[in-house]
């Protein structure tokens, strides 16, 4: 495995960083990788880590839901089932932006989502890197799908939307830029992170779930995602919590840290403590994950 080291913050260049935490590849390969803090703008940054040719091999796990499907084991199916609610959801958040016309999901993983947004009269586009992923998504949907941004050329689109997917992303800023430039004048981008300065990322530390390292390179905050926003020429226009991602992330959480401890305590406790975030985020916005919605 070739490691790369992270040089400079890709949101405000800075090049001072101080040691965050020790995190565990907990779904593939159990190894250790250190979180660094950017001094000048609180990004989180996953360094040193796999370089691009070496990264790929973390993703390929039956453990790893969103590109896979595989009901395996009562946290997928958990995570299965809520996904059901959550997609509903998103539709609606999305047509409170536009009832119809085109929506473009960069890394659309298995494509349940975009299968929603295609049943619900939108034009839908995909791209997704992960071979096994977008033959599902193709299946799902009838009709191909990109393994890459650069293969959809200069068509707008009304809709762009990021799940879970710029955390994963190396080039933040050129990708963005690359996004904002598919959008049409009156477009909307929606982008899902977790943020490292939840409730519950604060308790479970180098346990949380949301970390998942090496394959999350980045860990944001809502101020450095505002920034990072900004830089790309978005106009923020409204922040959405993912109040469910709190339960299932302190699931995980509980999984991760305490192995040995009874099945049943671990739920109890990982439910309380997801229900704790939320409520501690209805002061301060700093929910387990978040939605951003910006425009050009």
């Amino acid at each position: 495995m070739a490691l790369e080291n992270v040089l400079s913050c890709p949101i405000c260049g800075g090049s001072q960083f101080k040691d965050f935490l020790l995190c565990q590849d907990f779904t593939t390969s159990q190894e250790k990788f250190n979180l660094l803090s950017c001094i000048q703008c609180d990004l989180v940054i996953t360094s040193p880590r796999p370089d691009s040719n070496s990264l790929g091999r973390y993703y390929k796990s039956d453990s790893y839901i969103s590109h896979t499907g595989v009901k395996k084991g009562m946290l997928n199916s958990v995570y299965l089932t809520v996904r059901e609610y959550t997609l509903q959801w998103k539709v609606r958040i999305l047509k409170d932006f536009q009832t119809t016309g085109s929506v473009l999901d960069y890394g659309c993983g298995t494509g349940e989502f975009l299968n929603q947004m295609r049943k619900s009269g939108f034009d839908v586009t995909g791209v997704e890197p992960s071979p096994d992923a977008r033959k599902k998504t193709e299946l799902l949907i009838g009709k191909s799908v990109h393994e890459d941004i650069t293969q959809i050329g200069h068509r707008k689109f009304d809709l762009i939307t990021l799940w879970h997917v710029l955390e994963h992303v190396s080039d933040l800023q050129e990708k963005l830029l690359h996004l904002k430039s598919l959008l049409t004048d009156t477009g909307t981008i929606f982008i899902a992170v977790p943020n490292h300065q939840s409730f519950d990322a604060m308790l479970y530390k180098e346990h949380w779930a949301g970390y998942d390292v090496p394959r999350h390179l980045w860990h944001f905050s809502k101020e450095n995602m505002k920034r990072l926003l900004s830089n790309s020429d978005l106009t923020l226009k409204e922040i959405k919590p993912m109040k469910l991602d709190s339960f299932y992330v302190s699931l995980l959480s509980e999984n991760y840290k305490y192995k040995k401890k009874n099945s049943v305590a671990k739920a109890i406790s990982g439910l309380a403590n997801g229900l704790k975030s939320n409520r501690v985020a209805k002061k301060n916005m700093n929910y387990s994950s978040l939605i951003y919605i910006a425009r050009p």
